[in-house]
């Protein structure tokens, strides 16, 4: 059937609070596993690995909603697996978060009147450093409020020394084989944070601009374009039109004036351009435009730089020192004062990119930088998952993978910053260039200095997955928890994060990738499916709702809507009824305890048992197969959703309520169902461990007496059906449903007890008439029986004496009430749909609606007037 957790527990202590207080449990249970080491993992062990990395949180942030449903999911996936006998990692860690590491201290400093420079590099490194220490790595302790079961003692940071010598060991590698170089190039610039960003790091939000329409040289010479960043014209060095464009084939190879500037630039033709867009004539600004610094690459156009880091015009002239908004305006109306604007439009709505740490507008910007050359290790990566080495779930979020490692640029790498990674490159005074390993000595002596810049944040988290476990050594935890089984992330970062990952672990381990699957899930949003922010007023701190319901509350509810790839919608009421299911599975296991539910010796024979306790054993190991396979499937909702209807609905509500009756009666029945209602709870509660895992702990050791649930094994289905069992128990909960349905239509009370005469023949329910009637408040026909109501259900028959009971009229009354307003409803429905201009006119939608609320109708009047039929005579 199902195994049994220990064979000779200790004696359990039977006994519960009345209520569960989550903030009096968790905390202490919590550091009694952290201090026994259930977490740890031990690479000389013979146990087969199980290894996932957590995504590493930024040092400067606390744990939010994302956090939050992301190590839920994780922990889930190696508590079970350590329940199966796994030898399980969760590797924890920080990131060192460049920027918004930076920009925090930088605040500090601002504070007391000071800037980086004041300090210079070497003493503000040292007081980021000191920063970390005092402040930074908050979340870990929110980590351990939410329960994460990761191996403390292993914890690492992007900027420890060990994963220093990772990233040097790494660049090296890639610069001798020529995978990494230095180039002018255009790169997201932040005027603000004074540095190149990622993608990743830009945000792109629909700001309000102008679009200012430009005419370019003079009569038949002259072409049209649109911009909605005048000021760049003043790097203009070409104007591109398609080489089929008929209108403009007799200007390609001349040249036409450059307003306000007093230079002539040439037309040339490049396919990049959309001849149906606007004039179908561009622009070509190639030091301040990704696009145009591409055409100026096909067509050997020099690229003049007219701002500099901050943003400021630097081209001689008029608007030499102005910011670039205020050279904006100043230009436009030059250009207007000249005749030369064509049209323009304000407001326009357009996206615009903005730097995630500081909202900055970003400004694309010619500059020499660092990059790694990732058309090769691209392919790799793309290969890994194309012959089925990683496996991407859910599978159809391939394409996107594909379609992003298939056309990736190469990636900038160097950040304009003092703290992170410094590139490990020394420049000689007559133009040597010198890149150092870790076991290299760095050059010395006059005129030599290292490169200024850092390495992109994601350059070190790339090498999470085989950095933490001690490469470059080859160390034995390498060797154990290398390849990961599973990367669980957000889809938002599939391109960022997960490809860097894939392309620097095949590099660096010889081919072999990261990681066996990559589990990808949502986002978390509102219950009204909005992205949640500050800005929306809709932000939530999930500290606050665990101190509220609970960490197994907020974690149970996180869980139960975890679709692959999909976004999870989250509300406060939702957790509110997480924290009543945890109150469910307390009261039901303190019920148990208190009737003597046990799991000291075998299970009895099947022979011995109850239809009852038969159909719940067969559940139980129908629901054990099912939570597997959906765990092997990373479905967390269905396996969260089909634990909370076994727990509540059949075990809570139906075995335990069908039992008392048994209880009651005691002798060798009540024993056999004891010890079967221990197994069932036993179970279940190791099912539940991996999400809820505070609350089960407690009921589970209080049940078992074992000592920790966390070690207790995973249960395995033991095979045992019984589908006979479950036709009866089926039977059984179809004339109780019914019958409390009928008595909620009669409007009887809950508890009010109603004379009645049970016909089981033919049927199998003949065992159950005692419960049956103890859970419908069913009273023995008594002399003066008479039948007002008789109701037939699968095959037995249940006649009711409702006599004194109700008050008819009054009763029938309402009825014909509520069965009148059902009619209007159905005819008013009626009408609006036998309207032909109506259905003409009216959208899909409210179509849809009205025959929604029609079919309604006609449902009501057939209860309510199978309700009247049913009613005693008057």
């Amino acid at each position: 059937m199902t195994e049994n957790a220990q064979q000779q527990p200790p004696a359990p202590d039977t006994e519960l609070p009345t209520q569960y207080a989550p903030a009096d449990v968790e905390g202490p249970l919590y550091e009694r596993w952290v201090e026994r080491g259930y977490f740890e993992a031990d690479e000389k062990s013979d146990k087969p690995p199980y290894t996932i990395v957590i995504p590493p949180p930024n040092v400067t942030g606390s744990l939010h909603l994302g956090h939050a449903f992301e190590h839920t999911l994780i922990d889930a996936l190696t508590r079970r697996k350590r329940m199966q006998g796994y030898e399980t990692l969760w590797q924890p860690g920080m990131d060192h978060a460049g920027i918004a590491t930076q920009n925090v201290v930088e605040r500090e400093l601002g504070k007391e009147g000071k800037s980086r420079h004041d300090l210079g590099r070497e003493a503000f490194v040292e007081r980021v450093w000191q920063w970390k220490g005092e402040s930074g790595g908050q979340i870990s302790g929110q980590m351990r409020r939410l329960g994460d079961g990761v191996a403390w003692s292993r914890e690492r940071f992007t900027m420890d020394e060990g994963l220093s010598q990772a990233v040097q060991t790494i660049f090296k590698r890639l610069y001798d084989d020529e995978l990494i170089y230095r180039a002018e190039r255009i790169i997201n610039w932040c005027p603000r944070c004074l540095t190149a960003i990622s993608d990743i790091e830009v945000e792109y939000q629909d700001d309000e601009g102008e679009l200012v329409s430009i005419r370019y040289g003079e009569g038949d010479d002259s072409i049209v374009v649109a911009t909605t960043r005048a000021e760049t014209m003043l790097g203009d060095t070409a104007v591109a039109v398609h080489p089929e464009d008929e209108r403009y084939r007799h200007l390609v190879g001349r040249e036409i004036e450059l307003p306000l500037t007093g230079r002539r630039i040439p037309v040339v033709a490049d396919e990049h351009v959309d001849p149906e867009f606007g004039t179908g004539a561009v622009k070509v600004t190639p030091a301040h435009d990704p696009n145009d610094f591409e055409i100026g690459q096909r067509h050997d156009l020099p690229a003049v730089t007219i701002m500099d880091e901050h943003a400021v015009i630097t081209a001689h002239g008029p608007f030499q020192g102005l910011d670039r908004l205020e050279a904006r305006s100043a230009i436009v109306a030059a250009l207007r004062a000249e005749g030369r604007i064509v049209a323009e439009k304000r407001p326009y709505v357009h996206s615009v990119g903005h730097c995630s740490r500081c909202k900055t507008t970003i400004e694309p910007r010619l500059s020499m930088q660092w990059w790694v050359k990732v058309g090769p290790l691209a392919k790799a990566a793309g290969d890994a998952v194309r012959d089925g080495r990683v496996k991407i779930h859910p599978q159809e979020m391939e394409k996107r993978y594909f379609d992003w490692v298939d056309n990736l640029h190469d990636w900038c790498i160097s950040r304009q910053l003092w703290w992170g990674h410094r590139i490990p490159v020394w420049y000689g005074p007559n133009g040597e260039v010198v890149c150092v390993g870790p076991d290299d000595e760095a050059p010395t002596g006059e005129g030599w200095h290292q490169d200024t810049d850092v390495l992109d944040t994601w350059f070190s988290s790339g090498l999470w997955p085989f950095s933490t476990l001690g490469w470059p050594e080859q160390t034995e935890s390498l060797a154990k928890f290398y390849p990961n089984s599973v990367l669980v992330t957000g889809y938002d970062i599939l391109f960022f994060w997960v490809a860097r990952m894939m392309m620097f672990g095949l590099y660096a381990m010889d081919g072999t990738p990261p990681f066996h699957t990559i589990a990808l899930h949502g986002m978390v949003r509102d219950q009204f499916g909005k992205k949640m922010s500050k800005s929306f007023g809709n932000a939530v701190n999930p500290l606050d709702w665990m101190d509220k319901y609970g960490s197994d509350a907020l974690r149970f509810t996180l869980a139960r809507g975890a679709n692959p790839g999909v976004d999870v919608p989250i509300g406060e009421d939702w957790v509110q009824g997480s924290r009543n299911f945890a109150n469910k599975i307390w009261n039901a296991t303190r019920f148990a305890l208190m009737n003597g539910a046990t799991i000291e010796g075998e299970l009895p024979d099947a022979s011995r048992m109850s239809a009852t306790d038969r159909w719940i054993l067969s559940r139980l190991n129908s629901v054990v197969a099912e939570v597997d396979a959906l765990y092997d499937d990373f479905q967390f909702a269905k396996l969260s959703d089909a634990l909370f209807h076994f727990a509540w609905d059949e075990v809570f509500d139906w075995y335990v309520e069908l039992s008392k009756t048994t209880f009651q009666a005691g002798g060798e029945p009540a024993e056999v169902s004891q010890r079967v209602l221990g197994e069932v709870l036993d179970v279940t509660l190791r099912l539940l461990h991996p999400v809820v895992p505070f609350v089960t702990e407690t009921l589970w050791t209080t049940l078992t007496g074992g000592e920790s649930i966390v070690i207790a094994e995973w249960p395995e289905d033991r095979g045992f059906r019984d589908e006979a069992a479950e036709r009866e128990i089926g039977s059984l909960q179809s004339v109780i449903t019914e019958v409390r349905r009928f008595r909620a239509d009669q409007g009887l009370q809950p508890g009010q007890r109603v004379p009645a005469r049970l016909n089981l023949d033919g049927t199998a329910l003949a065992p159950h008439e005692a419960a049956i009637r103890q859970l419908l408040r069913l009273q023995p026909e008594g002399d003066a029986f008479t039948a007002t109501a008789t109701l037939p259900v699968a095959g037995a028959e249940v006649a009711l004496d409702l006599s004194g009971t109700i008050d008819v009229a009054a009763e029938r009354k309402r009825l014909a009430k509520d069965l009148a307003a059902a009619e209007k409803e159905k005819a008013q429905a009626t009408a609006k749909l036998g309207n032909e201009a109506f259905l003409a006119k009216a959208p899909d939608n409210v179509v849809e609606k009205i025959r929604g609320r029609l079919a309604k109708a006609d449902e009501d009047i057939a209860r309510i007037q199978a309700q009247l039929e049913r009613l005693p005579a008057a």
